[in-house]
């Protein structure tokens, strides 16, 4: 069983940039994808970026293309998301998620296709 610690989260004005870390312990697949998600309060989890760890295939939701990057770095099992241009509707608290399998852009967005699940960073854009 895999633990997921979220950090780096915070408050920023818009336009500032933030970067999450999610901290893998415990057994990882090596076949496996890592995800992140947000969820607003009143609003359902959402699909932020996700990426099929090894394979170097990443999916990000059209609202944070071009301002989000997910990263890895296995030597440290940390997975990244740097947070660009930040607006207030990226307000939110962030998950960190992990899928025993591949994901692919029919899935990845989807929270039910991810087993394991950090408790969550708070992010708050003003």
């Amino acid at each position: 069983h895999v633990q997921l610690v979220e950090s780096g989260g915070g408050s920023v004005q818009a336009g500032g940039s933030l970067r999450l870390s999610c901290a893998a312990s415990g057994y990882t697949y090596s076949r496996n994808s890592m995800g992140w998600f947000r969820q607003a309060p009143g609003k359902e989890r959402a699909g932020v970026a996700a990426m099929v760890t090894g394979a170097g295939i990443t999916f990000y939701a059209d609202s944070v293309k071009g301002r989000f990057t997910i990263s890895r770095d296995s030597a440290k099992n940390t997975v990244y998301l740097q947070m660009n241009s930040l607006k207030p509707e990226d307000t939110a608290m962030y998950y960190c998620a992990e899928a025993r399998r591949y994901c692919y852009s029919g899935s990845w967005w989807n929270p039910l296709t991810y087993s394991s699940w950090g408790r969550g960073t708070q992010v708050t854009v003003s």
